[in-house]
């Protein structure tokens, strides 16, 4: 199983990193943790990849912000590079970027055994690590997100993709990295918006399967928005909580499916909305889709009311939304909200799975959800 450890290493400013290692065999990497590991990122690299050459994709507001210091640290390790810049947002990940990617990354002539790396948000690691499963037939692909959302949950684990016109992250692969590196001062400089969005997945996995967690992020989740040793305590307890997951089930056979908690709902708004970023990103999604989660739960009678309305006081005091009826704009009716959730990857020969709870730290999967009480669920959630 995987663990974390305070490695004896310190990173470029001097600090203990935090390390997780993702027991997959052969095929096992390690998520770095801590303050300034942008600055050493090229030395922990190269020792991932001796003698590589990279392409770096990055999207262009990441590339203002970070790009230049992370350049200069592949130079001072002797890697060379190639950048390639996408345009920001939900809508990068489809198929015309993916092609444009893939015929990027063969350009530069890359050879299999060189590496592409994802500078940025779990958008630029889903695409890059996408098309790095298939140019050549498999690429080396490392991490280096730059989000919350993706230092804790889409940088690890394999998965990346592409969304289509009939649902979210719906064509893809499971593609390992062999390193994470996730620098937790990068994101002193996300807006407040984005860093809750993070955050919502932080706290699912205190709901998913660690109670203890959950009480801990009721504590200090001031102290983890603030940027103290907290928040890489917040990441590494993340990381763990998933890499413990990926390592006994890594392509979502069955006990991976947990990680889903509240994304049926979240991605099926997310749809909704057209991934309008403006109006809902995905964090915000998952908060919604995790509150629904344990009111159809508490519908079910599987939960008491005492246990929906901590969960909601928990994500409010975080200032996350937890009512459809918080996303500006029309929305569609519950019944197109039914065909979103028919398309959704955990459907099983046309029988809905929901991830499901018993209380905090206890959830479920749920496999032929009554399609019915799903849809009068929604008829009563959604605003009139």
């Amino acid at each position: 199983m995987a663990d974390t450890a305070t490695a004896d290493a310190e990173n470029g400013s001097g600090q203990d990193v935090k390390v997780v290692h993702v027991d997959l065999g052969a095929r096992s990497y390690d998520i770095r943790i801590g303050r300034g590991l942008l600055a050493s990122a090229g030395a922990d690299i190269a020792l991932a990849v001796p003698g590589a050459r990279l392409a770096v994709v990055v999207d262009e507001t990441v590339a203002r912000l970070h790009l230049k210091a992370f350049s200069a640290s592949l130079d001072a390790a002797g890697l060379e590079h190639t950048v390639i810049t996408v345009p920001p947002g939900e809508s990068t990940k489809c198929f015309s970027q993916f092609e444009r990617l893939c015929d990027e990354i063969l350009a530069a002539r890359l050879e299999r055994n060189d590496a592409v790396v994802a500078l940025g948000g779990g958008v630029v690691g889903d695409l890059t690590g996408f098309a790095a499963s298939a140019v050549r037939r498999g690429m080396t692909f490392i991490q280096v997100p730059t989000s919350l959302l993706a230092q804790v949950d889409s940088s690890v684990g394999g998965k990346t993709g592409i969304n289509s016109r009939h649902g979210k992250n719906l064509i893809g692969a499971f593609h390992q990295p062999v390193l994470v590196l996730a620098d937790t001062a990068i994101l002193d400089t996300l807006s407040q918006r984005e860093f809750r969005a993070g955050y919502a997945e932080v706290a699912k996995y205190g709901l998913l399967g660690d109670a203890d967690f959950f009480a801990w992020l009721e504590d200090n989740w001031q102290a983890v928005f603030a940027g103290g040793g907290e928040r890489e305590e917040a990441v590494a307890r993340s990381c763990q909580a998933k890499a413990d997951v990926v390592a006994a089930d890594e392509l979502e056979g069955g006990r991976r499916a947990l990680l889903n908690l509240g994304h049926t709902f979240g991605h099926a708004l997310e749809s909704a909305v057209s991934y309008e970023t403006e109006r809902l990103v995905h964090g915000e999604g998952v908060s919604i889709g995790m509150m629904l989660a344990h009111e159809f739960s508490e519908r079910l009678g599987l939960i008491g009311e005492e246990t929906s309305l901590r969960v909601r006081k928990h994500l409010t005091d975080v200032g996350l939304p937890v009512r459809i009826g918080q996303i500006p704009g029309q929305l569609p009716p519950a019944e197109t909200f039914m065909d979103i959730i028919a398309q959704d990857k955990k459907v099983s020969r046309g029988a809905l799975t929901f991830i499901l709870t018993r209380g905090i730290g206890e959830a479920f999967v749920e496999k032929g959800v009554d399609p019915a009480q799903v849809l009068d669920f929604l008829k009563e959630k959604l605003p009139a």
